[in-house]
């Protein structure tokens, strides 16, 4: 096969795959860690997402464990556009998993437990040469040369991509103690000479095009602890470029000879940022040189996008889930940051938590009961036990399912008052699932578990979608406004920090008449002070000049917001269809989330005990599809 033949990836990475756990408290030991952040790790795997995440179409081969952890990484790779096709699952040992912290600006403790993992099982057989010659570019790691199989493993990867005319990039990514030269208290080590392994590293080097390390990799790769002797030798070896990671001064690249001075190489674009923490960053300085030297582009340019996604990842907690996407170093590049501190950028913090979200399939529509007070006002009036409630809930999920039918973009607003048990049975069924947080009826704005809203939040699962109610009228008084706005911020901050997305909920009409403008004035607004929900719901507008001014309103303050969820207010079906029709030129109405219009007197007569489950589970289904129904209709129409 020749290069000429055509490559549908542009690279496929091979070698460790983990479970990393990150210590939250930053400065504190290991030992006391109180909480963990999870994440994909290993040097490859976090490439793999860093160069998806840069629009390069990625792929990779490792083995995972048949369990959750696995399962996780397979799923992570799958979210980032990762081609997992090269994954293989062992039946026999666990993935591996890493415990890291940060103790200060030198010092990253970190634990390895890899004793007979996963990845390290990968064998010849597990190497599909057709998927290593699919990609433009075969990226290999050291750790998975430590070992007689994964040696032969990725010598095989090497060998098809070579066959192929595919170009083979190696990350040196030496870690002493999984050569078995250190304690598994030394995971945090960088450099410990041997020869043994200089002389495995070095039968390796002629067969790459790249090479890259940091100056105490090409120290282990060279045989030498004098850096220039270290590229001399590697140099003799292959015709590779060689890129030096120098951490904060940046990198340096040889194409051809090696000079006098490491300052005689060629350079990239420096940035000089605050060091948090620099576990993932050499792989995320990797994923922007692929990103660069694969595409064309000057070893110069590679190098400055390089040094840039290396500057997003010292300056963030985690490894892979904070390298940037193509969006974000595009933004940073043009526009820098407002503080060396990255992660306290609020546009690139918001960019980067916009550009990393989980798909969500639009149209969305959801069938709204979380409703609390007036479900208990029923059943108090029926003289009937609200625990009954809960099993209410249920049956709106089972209708809920039964018209989505698998299918994605179908959801429900459900609360952990009365729907608890049927948050668990929405989840079976794939579900999209916003949960409310406001006090029922609270004006101003009150929160239903006390101030503390952050401390509820970090209990749901992370799919989940905060959902604030707020009513708010642009003519409302300076102090109501003011309190009202503190708790949108409140609840907003809340989810930017424990990484939750947010739908907020503007009901204007309740509280004065409604202008064209009133509710663009009240997103403006709420915009102004730095609220950039994920989601809003919104009353239908009658007047299509009221959507083009929300609109107007949205694209210059968030191009990146999900959209537009319409709300019910229990209005008649037909007048919910003729509100589709006025929203169909809007593009950011993008569903609706409907409850009363579907359930309320469907649950007048259950409670009674007038009808029974199946019954009101057909009638509440069939409300929902026709809804479903009547809205592609009227944006055609629109």
């Amino acid at each position: 096969m020749s290069d000429s033949m055509p490559h549908t990836l542009d690279i496929v990475t091979l070698g460790r795959a983990s479970v990393d756990l990150y210590g939250q408290q930053i400065g504190g030991r290991l030992e006391d860690m109180a909480s963990f952040a999870k994440s994909v790790g290993g040097c490859p795997a976090n490439i793999a997402i860093g160069a998806a995440r840069l629009g390069l179409k990625a792929g990779f081969v490792t083995r995972v464990g048949d369990e959750a952890m696995g399962r996780f990484i397979r799923e992570q790779m799958a979210r980032e556009g990762v081609a997992t096709a090269g994954i293989v699952t062992d039946p026999r040992r666990l993935t591996a998993l890493v415990l890291l912290g940060v103790r200060d600006s030198q010092n990253f403790p970190l634990i390895f437990y890899r004793e007979d993992c996963a990845d390290m099982a990968l064998c010849e057989a597990d190497i599909d040469p057709a998927f290593i010659a699919s990609a433009a570019c075969l990226v290999v790691t050291g750790t998975h040369f430590s070992t007689a199989g994964v040696d032969a493993a990725s010598r095989k990867a090497i060998a098809a991509a070579r066959a192929a005319g595919r170009k083979v990039a190696f990350d040196i990514d030496y870690r002493p103690n999984l050569w078995g030269l250190a304690g598994h208290d030394a995971g945090d080590a960088r450099y410990m000479a041997s020869g043994r392994v200089s002389e495995h590293l070095q039968t390796i080097l002629p067969l790459c095009d790249l090479v890259v390390g940091t100056e105490e990799e090409i120290h282990i790769a060279g045989g030498a602890t004098d850096t220039m002797a270290a590229l001399r030798r590697i140099r003799g070896l292959t015709t590779a470029t060689i890129v030096v990671k120098r951490g904060p001064m940046g990198s340096v690249v040889f194409t051809g000879e090696i000079p006098a001075s490491l300052d005689d190489g060629i350079r990239g674009r420096g940035f000089p940022v605050e060091v948090y923490n620099v576990l993932g960053a050499g792989d995320a300085f990797m994923a922007g040189f692929l990103r660069g030297w694969l595409k064309g582009e000057t070893v110069e340019t590679a190098s400055g996008w390089a040094n840039a996604c290396g500057a997003f990842a010292v300056s963030r907690l985690l490894c892979s889930p904070e390298y940037p996407t193509s969006a974000e170093l595009t933004h940073f590049l043009q526009n820098g940051s407002r503080t060396p501190a990255l992660r306290k950028d609020a546009a690139l913090t918001h960019l980067h938590r916009a550009t990393t979200r989980r798909g969500q399939p639009t149209p969305l529509f959801a069938l709204a009961i979380d409703h609390r007070q007036q479900l208990e006002v029923v059943a108090d009036r029926l003289g009937v036990d609200r625990d009954r409630i809960a099993r209410f809930k249920q049956l709106a999920v089972a209708a809920t399912a039964k018209v989505a039918d698998g299918r994605p973009g179908y959801g429900m607003l459900l609360d952990d008052i009365h729907g608890r048990e049927a948050l668990f049975r929405a989840a079976d069924h794939g579900l999209w699932i916003a949960r409310p947080v406001e006090k029922p009826g609270s004006r101003p704005l009150a929160f239903e578990a006390g101030e503390d809203v952050a401390a509820k939040l970090v209990e749901w699962p992370a799919d989940h979608v905060v959902k604030c109610l707020c009513f708010y009228h642009p003519d409302d008084p300076t102090d109501l406004k003011a309190a009202q706005e503190a708790r949108l911020l409140q609840v907003h901050d809340s989810c930017r920090g424990i990484g939750r997305e947010l739908l907020v909920e503007i009901i204007a009409g309740r509280h004065g008449a409604l202008s064209p403008e009133s509710v663009a004035q009240v997103l403006d607004r709420l915009y102004a002070l730095g609220i950039k929900p994920d989601w809003w719901k919104l009353e239908a507008q009658d007047d299509p000049a009221a959507w083009r001014h929300i609109g107007a309103v949205i694209e210059a303050h968030d191009p990146w917001c999900r959209g537009i969820l319409l709300l019910g207010l229990e209005q008649p079906a037909a007048q919910l269809a003729a509100g589709f029709a006025a929203a169909a030129a809007s593009g950011w109405v993008r569903g609706f989330a409907i409850g009363r219009t579907i359930f309320a007197d469907v649950a007048e007569e259950w409670l009674a005990g007038r009808t029974d489950d199946a019954a009101a589970t057909e009638t509440m289904a069939n409300r929902f599809a026709r809804l479903v129904q009547a809205w592609p209709t009227s944006r055609e129409e629109g």
